[in-house]
């Protein structure tokens, strides 16, 4: 059985996007199918992969307790850092 056949009914056309890591601006994939479709990753192989529970039900915690601070933090990082605004005009283009 070659791997062509296993992957039939599965579409492999993530797209490349430019992501922030730190300081620095990187290239980054965004998942076109699995369970985490439409998000960013940094390997193809993370879009199939199974879900951690223990860090999902972590984070839900951290949302339930600090969900609106994280989103303030976050918009106002992604409107001031020169690293966001950059990355924002890589990924218009």
């Amino acid at each position: 059985m070659e791997i062509q056949e296993l992957l039939e009914g599965i579409e492999l056309d993530e797209k490349q996007v430019w992501a922030r890591s730190g300081k620095q601006v990187v290239r980054k994939y965004r998942c076109s199918g699995g369970r985490r479709n439409g998000r960013v990753v940094t390997s193809m192989s993370q879009c199939y992969a199974p879900v951690d529970i223990k860090k999902r039900m972590t984070l839900k915690k951290t949302k339930a307790r600090a969900g609106k601070r994280m989103t303030r933090k976050s918009l106002k990082t992604k409107r001031v850092n020169p690293v966001s605004k950059r990355v924002q005009k890589l990924n218009k283009r």
